[in-house]
This record gives C-alpha cells, structure tokens and sequence, in this order.
C-alpha cells in the first residue's frame, strides 16, 4: 500500500500512498544532521490538518505557521507554547480526500518540533537516533489502532474507575474528608471514590500518616468501603532525606540499597520538593520495584488504600537541578538547547548528568512518570504491567501511560481540557480527564455547573481543587446547581454498562473511547478542526456549553439521523451547524441512527448500578438497522478478558 523511494542526491527519503499517489514523507526538502546531540530531520507534509505531539494547551488542529512544540516533562501550569507534563513525538495527518497517516518517533530525548506554513515539519532531537514508525491507517482510528500496536494497549480499568471522583487539596483533616463523603451519601449523589492529596501526610513524607489531623482516615476508609466505595491517595517520587537516621524507613532502606538518583560524583542527588529536601527513586532500576511494593504494604496494612495517584513525576523539583546545581559538561550544557521552559534541562527538575541505573537522566527524563507508573502497576501483586492493580493515575507521560491533569478555574481552561482529552485519545491513554471545575482559582456556581456536566462525560470523572479555595463539590452549591450536578452524574451512571465497553474495545485493539468528530466522519472537512464537541465511541455525540451566560449552544451535527438522547426526538442533519436549546440544568446528548446502547438503573455507586435491571437504546437507522455490544465480567478482577470469565454480547 506504500512506495518507498531513496535519493542520493539531495539525500532522503519520499514515501507515498500508491492509492491516491500522496506523498506523505519527502525529506529530501532540508538536509540530516545526524551529530550525538543534534539529529534533525525535516519532511513536507501533504496537508495542513496535523494533530498530536503532546503535551501542550491549545487547539486540537495545530497551527502550522512557524509553531515549535517541545518535548520535555515539565511542572508547570498548563500555558500555551510551554512544554508541559508529558512528552508524546506522535502525529497524526488528514490527507485531502478523508486517508490519515500517523509517524511517531521513537526517542526518550529532549526534542523540538517545528511545524512551518510550506506545510512542513522539522524533527529535532539532542540524543537517541531516528527511529521512526509510520501508520498507514488508512482511517483515524486505524492509525491509532496500529499506533498502539507498537506501544501496547491500555490496562482495562475496574469498573469504580469510571465513576465519580472527588478530591482536594486542603480537607485539612480526614474528618473534614469523611463529612464531605457522608454529604454526597446524604444528597443521593454519585461517588465511588474519595481521594486525598498531600494534606494527608506526615509533613509531607511518603508513606505516613499525619497523626493528628488524619487519626480517623484507617476508620474513613473502613466506612468507604462498607458503602461500596474506594480511596485513593497521592505519591510523589521524591522521598523525605533529612530524618535522623532509624526514623524514616523508606529513605535508609532506598539508601542502603542504592535506589535514587545519583549525581556524577556517586553521591544521591539531594532536591527538594514537599517535604523539604528529597532523594529522588531510580525507577529505572528493577531493585527499586521492589522496595516500592515494601513500602506499599506497610501503609496499605494501616490504609488499605484501593488506587495510587503518582504525581510529581516529570520529576518535579522546586530547586533547578540539585541543592549544589549542576556541574559543568555536554550533558547538562548541551550543545544545543531546545526550546524548553526555563531555558535549561535541568529547569524544575533534576540534572541531567544524574546518573541511574538503566543510562543518565539526560536519556531517561521523558520516561520517569512511565517507569514509576509500571513499578507501581507490578506492585499490585501477581499483576503484569499492562494492567494496573491497583488502578494509578500518573500526571507525567510518554507513550503507555495514564494521564491525570491540572488545571486553572475559568472559561480559559474547561475548553482546553477538552482538547486535551482529545489529544490524549490519539496517545493511546483512554482514561483521562483533567480537574472538574479547576484546580485553581475559584470557580463559579455556573462555571461549575457547566464543568459538571462536561467532566461527567470525561473518561476519567475527578473534581479537584486547591486548598484556600472555596470548597466546590456538588454539595456545596445551591439546591438547583446541586440537582443539575447530581443528575448529570446519574446520566453517566446510567451509561456505564456503555462505557465500560468502550473500554475493552480500547484494551483489546486500540479503540479510543473519547473520539474527535473526524474520527467518525473523516471525508467531512467541517469536522477537521473542530474540539469543542466529541464522541463516546461512534454513537454517542456530547456538545457541552463552553460560555457564559449561555441558554443555549450551537454545535456541528454531522450528516444523518440523530436522536435526542433524552426525548427521542429525531434531527436529520445535512453537515450542519444547529443551535440547541442548553438552560443550566441541561447536556445535549445525541445517539447516532444504526446505535445500540447498553444502558443500566444508575444508583449513587457503580457497585450498586451493576445490580440493576440493563436497558438497550436501539436508535434505528433510516434502513431500520442497528448495532450494540456490552462486555460485561465482575468489574474488577483482573485480566477477565485474557483468562476468558467474561460475557460479550452482540445487539
């Protein structure tokens, strides 16, 4: 399906599509440079509709005219132009007439991508080689089948994992944590798991407890579970080294078997980030794994904690680099600086020179959040790395890994979280959902309200936020707001039987289960740039209010029948743009003809939904047709599908 063509004169490459005869890579336009620390390598591109090369805020479409994107984990709040969390050297490309491509470069270093108006593209990394991957598709979803083909399919998630969440960061006390738990129970809303961030600890060290403010939470968490909920807690790589000596297991034990960072003199790099000066675990080494799952069996026989939030791990440092900086040499100097934040490697995080057990930092960064993920994945037993036990969302990626993000409150952030939902769909991490109702900065009643209803269909469904915020779980709003939320989260709920097989589709081949409209309808170039609605799967189109003071919301309708998801009612749609009737209380859901969605009687607890009678959505096409699935196993065993106890069914 492909030509493959060599120049020696000027030297590249020309790959094309024999189909249509689009050239999809031509890089004899500019000329290789292969040095240790600068390989470049540029190609045309057959259109301007290229998306991906995360992780960074802004438009789903990315524009081509003279923007750098770099590739580097980084701490930082999303802005635009920075390098932010992850790190993801995958695109995907519309070609005119409805064929995608995808190209992924298989490189851990720091790297920039240039993106010019001709239209082309600039590939420009400082170690590593060119090693690169091509997609052919020739449909969207087929490229990022094929995409995951080489980076592997995502862990199926148990099912409490796809219903509400709620978090923040600032309770102050575990008592405070339960109240707001036991609030939620009181209003009949959905929640399945509660979480804690840093506030819960022993000054901020791995692995404790606070023993004052946080004396209930073996109690808290006993009663979660009685309701048929989880907890879930925060770590950070980074552990506590100022402890006297035989007070801090997690930092001897790490010590004596030589599992952090080193610098280039052999010495553990010292940084610092919460709980003042930190040693950093060398995730790279398989005896750390090890001394990981120790310590997580002793807090787990004082909290049996059900999941782990790993955060911080670009690695974050609130100190550039060490407490001594960095020394002189190629590694942290290098000859050439892409174009990162701070305008050094060793920005926010550690020196590049650190050495670790598999090669140095300068190699591994983008890695780390990857590597502690799959240390904490095969810390859940007898569990391979592909499914995590216990469920662990990471915030640093790279390709195969989880994703949880940040966020600011505003209309400025809940319409790139959309986007970044979408972006992370093409990186092969289908659970993913930024901070309901923003993580910092207060938010609104209607802000809220709108972010409900939005972050109720994000894969991953977590509300968050900072401490001295105002307190913005759903209970805290007025009896209207309340009721908008509570019924929103029902609709999810009432969805899940839908969702979760959304979810083995994604395990077993690569689906995505968030999807851009171009996914489904990618002859239609009406779709290539928007972001502002999406897909569950091919049948189920959300188009959330985005704007203030709004009652109503004008989205894309692709051509065909579809019908309110609520009332039924049918809308043919030409390709069009509709303006849809959305007071506060109110989501526009449509199904797509030819759909059928299993559906079930939510409860407040997806282990109390699953007891319930299932219902099928049946939206017949214009020729009276109609398709359906459900995966259906006990919701949170592991590898069901690969050891064959599960029931799938064909509507």
């Amino acid at each position: 399906i492909y030509s493959l063509d060599f120049s020696r004169e000027p030297f590249g490459v020309l790959l094309r599509r024999r189909a249509t005869g689009t050239v999809l890579l031509n890089t004899t336009v500019a000329p290789l440079i292969f040095a240790d620390q600068f390989l470049q390598i540029a190609t045309s591109l057959p259109s301007r509709f290229l998306y991906g090369l995360g992780e960074h805020r802004g438009t789903l479409l990315h524009s081509l005219d003279w923007n750098t994107l770099t590739l580097w984990a980084r701490d930082v709040s999303p802005t635009e132009t920075f390098n932010l969390y992850g790190a993801h050297p995958f695109y995907l490309l519309m070609e005119e007439g409805g064929d995608a491509h995808g190209v992924f470069l298989l490189n851990s270093n720091a790297m920039e991508v240039a993106l010019q108006p001709a239209p082309g593209l600039t590939w420009r990394t400082i170690g590593g080689v060119l090693d690169f991957y091509i997609f052919l598709g020739p449909d969207p979803n087929m490229v990022i089948q094929q995409y995951q083909q080489v980076i592997g399919f995502p862990a199926m998630p148990p099912l409490w994992a796809l219903g509400f969440h709620l978090c923040r960061w600032g309770y102050g006390s575990s008592n405070e944590t339960w109240q707001t738990a036991r609030a939620m129970r009181n209003y009949q809303i959905p929640q399945d798991a509660q979480w804690n961030d840093i506030d819960y600890m022993d000054g901020y060290r791995d692995f404790t407890v606070d023993p004052q403010k946080f004396a209930s939470l073996p109690s808290l968490v006993e009663d979660l579970h009685k309701h048929g909920q989880r907890y879930v807690m925060i770590l950070d790589p980074g552990i506590s080294s100022t402890n006297p000596h035989g007070s801090y297991w997690p930092f001897d034990e790490g010590l004596r078997r030589g599992l952090f960072l080193n610098t280039t003199q052999g010495q553990p790099l010292i940084g610092q980030v919460w709980p003042g000066f930190t040693a950093f675990a060398d995730f790279s080494n398989p005896d750390t794994q090890q001394w990981w799952l120790e310590n997580l069996q002793h807090f787990h026989a004082h909290v049996p904690f059900d999941g782990l939030w790993i955060d911080m791990n670009e690695p974050s440092n609130f100190m550039d680099g060490s407490e001594d900086g960095c020394p002189p040499g190629e590694l942290d100097s290098p000859p050439y600086t892409p174009a990162v934040l701070g305008d050094s490697l060793s920005a926010k995080t550690v020196c590049a020179s650190a050495k670790q057990k598999a090669s140095v930092h300068y190699n591994l960064h983008n890695l780390y959040g990857l590597m502690e993920a799959k240390a904490t994945a095969r810390s859940g037993g007898s569990a391979p790395s592909s499914s995590p036990a216990p469920p662990s969302p990471a915030r640093a990626s790279t390709q195969g890994t989880g994703w949880v993000t940040t966020g600011a409150s505003g209309r400025t952030c809940i319409t790139p979280s959309q986007v970044g939902l979408l972006s992370f769909s093409l990186f092969g991490i289908p659970l993913v959902g930024a901070d309901i109702c923003g993580f910092s900065g207060s938010t609104s009643e209607e802000l809220c309200t709108r972010w409900m209803q939005l972050g109720a269909f994000y894969p991953f469904a977590r509300n968050h936020n900072s401490q001295n915020e105002k307190a913005q779980d759903p209970t805290v709003f007025s009896p209207a707001a309340r009721t908008a939320m509570k019924n929103v989260l029902l609709t999810r709920y009432s969805l899940l039987p839908f969702l979760y097989t959304l979810f083995h589709r994604a395990h077993l081949q690569g689906d995505t289960v968030a999807r851009p409209l171009f996914f489904e309808f990618p002859r239609d170039v009406a779709t290539l740039g928007l972001d502002r609605q999406f897909l569950w799967g091919r049948s189920l189109l959300v188009t959330p209010v985005l704007e203030p003071g709004g009652d109503s919301v004008t989205g894309y309708v692709p051509r065909g029948v579809w019908y309110n998801f609520y009332t039924g009612f049918s809308v043919n749609s030409s390709g069009e743009m509709l303006k849809m009737p959305a007071p506060l209380e109110h989501l526009n859901l449509h199904v797509r003809e030819g759909a059928i969605l299993p559906t079930q009687k939510p409860e407040i607890t997806s282990e109390a939904t699953r007891r319930n009678p299932l219902r099928l959505i049946v939206a017949l096409s214009q020729s009276g047709t109609a398709w359906g699935d459900l995966f259906w196993d006990d919701g949170e065993s592991l590898d069901t599908f690969e050891r064959g106890s599960y029931s799938y069914l064909v509507f």
